[in-house]
């Protein structure tokens, strides 16, 4: 099986393209570089990144961006004592699996333990009875990654076996990130392999003596950071950086928190090889790595996504560029801010050219630590996002090699919970069967299905890019044929069944019918029951049809709201009238000229609005204290002769262009649009659907398809 941890094919990785001599190495008497070891004391600083770590941790103790957790899936015969042996043998070689860290008068120190005291131990576990395998991993995986490490006591590495059966484990392996980076769990993972296979087989295990320790390149970064190269990089990310973007405005799904969160999750997509070969074939062509086309691919998919053109995406770089250091374990990868601009509609090879002399620049200048640079620029902070960039690249690739030990075969497992550093990170695996993109992305601002479309964006781009490079980048298409058919046909079909006969009020009718005891309306510490509304609208109706209230007759309603409005409304459409509603707020001036306009033969109204009111020629009900008399009147429904053609109501438009006119609506229309609008309508109250539109509140009573 292939080794289960790949490794960083950034352009920095493949071949350096930094000066030939490691800016952490030091000159001895015959003027050539050395890196003999340091570390004879007890108590050392901590490297720049170790810092802000320890930084994090005192805010935030063992928060969820702690951790460092890979699973492996080991089947065979599994030896616990020989297992443990091989551990012990790889702690002793790596000073930094010793460590744990201290303050020493206000400062961070670390501290390696000779002593076995701090050695991990190897923890042995059954999984629950009734679990399968992969519900077990993902528990057993979220558990590991929301476990704390103490870093005052250590030990800050945890070896975890889970036995399903004699011949099949589950290995977790756990490391603070402040002892540990990515190329470091592949470091320990291959030597714990290797001493487990010697100790198996009786084989004496003699690795290469380690030239240094990491607090030896700690003391050496230190030194660094004091010379003049350390200050020519950075003043070269000073002017690089100067007014970029403090945010890529990415669209969320959920607005972001005030606070920055990490948890994550992944989503994976193939990327056959059918568009790998025309991919590389390209890169070729232009002169520059497959990590600088997909990263130009994807840094044009942010760039339409947000509509920003200066673009920085972060990449890490393994930053192991000290002698002596390629086999130790810690904390060595250093990120990259790559900044490209999109300005200017270019061609996707104009774009590749940009890239790659942008990328020859920051690769020569990746030595200064990223944390470094950050306390340098002083960006606008906030705890709500990562600073300089929120979105990562990388491509990695994936060791062809076969693992296989005295009786056991190994292979990884994908822990679908990540840590989230960014918003946003894609990571390309590379391997035999083309390329494997990960979107790794924080759950508290996208869906799964949102980054599953990302992706789908991403691959359709890829393909304009190896079909047409020449074109123009908003040329390139992002939809695929059967979501631009979604978007532009399936979601634009609208039309829907709606009652073409029947009235507003005959709904309503048909609501109480079914649902006559269930509460209708509450108002007020009031509230009426379907039933006893539809009582109070009839007889509110019969009072009307005395004052000659029919088809087509337009009866003004001007109340506060209340319960009775919404039965004065009813009883309107009851009677076979059309309303016309006169908010008690508007201006005299506008109620004067909607009385006169719309002619109203009847108002309802409140007494103590009347001094309120324009002069005016309707007969004039006051529901409040003339409802004795209405409740004098039938309760049974009214047979008014009303049709789905005849109004339902007059509403006057604002006037803001001129004059307000008056806008008459039939049955028919009302209906229709209750029907397309009632979904969201039933997530309001009656008052707030009051305030869009006066008849819309009778939509909470009819609820048509609900029983």
């Amino acid at each position: 099986m292939n080794d289960p941890i790949g490794t960083n094919a950034n352009p920095s990785c493949q071949e350096s393209t930094s000066p030939s001599v490691s800016p952490h190495a030091m000159r001895n008497d015959s003027g050539e570089y050395t890196t003999l070891p340091i570390s004879n004391s007890e108590q050392f600083p901590l490297s720049v990144r170790q810092q802000r770590l320890w930084f994090i941790e005192q805010l935030e103790p063992g928060g969820f961006s702690s951790s460092l957790v890979q699973a492996f899936r080991l089947d065979g015969l599994l030896s616990m004592e020989i297992l443990q042996r091989a551990l012990d043998t790889t702690v002793a070689r790596h000073g930094s699996l010793r460590t744990t860290f201290v303050a020493v008068a206000g400062e961070p120190a670390q501290i390696i333990t000779k002593g076995e005291s701090a050695f991990p131990r190897v923890k042995s576990l059954d999984p629950r009875p009734e679990e399968k395998w992969e519900e077990a991993i993902f528990r057993l995986g979220n558990e590991e990654m929301g476990r704390a490490f103490d870093l005052t006591r250590g030990p800050l590495l945890r070896l975890t076996v889970v036995h399903f059966n004699e011949k099949q484990h589950l290995l977790l392996i756990a490391m603070h990130l402040i002892i540990s980076d990515p190329p470091s769990m592949r470091i320990f993972f291959k030597e714990l392999l290797a001493s487990y296979e010697a100790i198996s087989t009786g084989h004496p295990y003699s690795p290469t003596a380690l030239p240094i320790q990491y607090v030896d390149y700690v003391v050496r970064e230190g030194q660094w950071l004091q010379g003049d190269d350390s200050q020519r990089q950075l003043e070269y990310w000073k002017h690089r950086l100067q007014g970029a973007p403090g945010l890529l405005e990415l669209p969320t799904d959920r607005p972001r928190p005030p606070v920055q969160t990490y948890r994550g999750a992944r989503h994976l997509k193939t990327i056959p090889k059918s568009l790998c070969d025309p991919l590389s074939a390209l890169s070729r062509r232009e002169g520059v790595s497959l990590f600088t086309t997909l990263l130009a691919a994807f840094q044009l998919l942010l760039s339409r996504y947000t509509g920003q053109e200066d673009i920085i995406v972060g990449t890490s770089v393994e930053g192991r560029s000290q002698a002596g250091t390629e086999e130790l374990i810690g904390p060595f990868v250093n990120l990259l801010a790559l900044r490209t601009s999109l300005s200017g509609n270019p061609s996707f090879r104009e774009l590749l050219r940009r890239l790659k002399e942008v990328e020859e620049g920051d690769f020569r200048h990746r030595d200064i630590p990223f944390e470094k640079l950050v306390e340098e620029l002083q960006p606008l902070r906030s705890l709500s996002h990562a600073p300089l960039f929120q979105v990562m690249f990388e491509l990695r690739v994936e060791p062809r090699e076969a693992f296989e030990l005295s009786g056991l075969r190994l292979g990884s497992i994908e822990i679908k919970n990540v840590r989230a550093e960014t918003d946003l990170a894609l990571v390309v695996i590379e391997d035999a069967n083309g390329l494997a993109a990960s979107f790794e992305y924080n759950t508290s601002l996208f869906d799964e299905e949102t980054i599953s479309r990302l992706g789908g964006h991403f691959q359709t781009l890829l393909e304009g890019v190896a079909t047409n490079p020449e074109s123009h980048l908003a040329s390139f298409p992002l939809m695929a044929d059967r979501e631009r058919h979604q978007i532009l046909v399936e979601w634009n079909e609208n039309r829907t069944d709606f009652p073409k006969t029947v009235c507003i009020h005959q709904l309503f009718e048909a609501q109480v019918n079914r649902t006559p005891s269930r509460v209708a309306v509450e108002c007020e510490q009031q509230q009426l029951t379907y039933s006893e509304l539809n009582r109070k609208a009839n007889q509110m109706a019969q009072r009307l049809i005395r004052y000659g209230v029919g088809p087509e007759v337009l009866v003004g309603i001007c109340m506060e709201r209340s319960i009775k409005m919404l039965v004065g409304l009813l009883g309107i459409l009851k009677a076979g009238g059309a309303y016309v509603p006169l908010d008690p707020s508007y201006p005299r001036d506008r109620l004067a000229f909607m009385l006169e306009d719309s002619d109203v033969s009847v108002l309802l109204t409140q007494e103590h609005l009347l001094q309120d009111l324009p002069v005016h020629r309707a007969e004039v009900i006051c529901l409040d204290t003339c409802w004795n008399v209405i409740g004098s009147e039938k309760e049974d429904n009214v047979a008014s002769g009303a049709r789905a053609e005849n109004l339902a109501y007059v509403i006057y438009t604002s006037g803001s262009t001129g004059r307000p006119k008056g806008v008459a609506i039939q049955h028919r229309s009302s209906a229709a649009f209750l029907v397309w609008v009632e979904p969201a309508l039933v997530q309001k109250s009656w008052l707030a659907c009051l305030l869009r539109r006066p008849f819309a509140l009778i939509s909470r009573f009819l609820n048509f398809s609900r029983p």
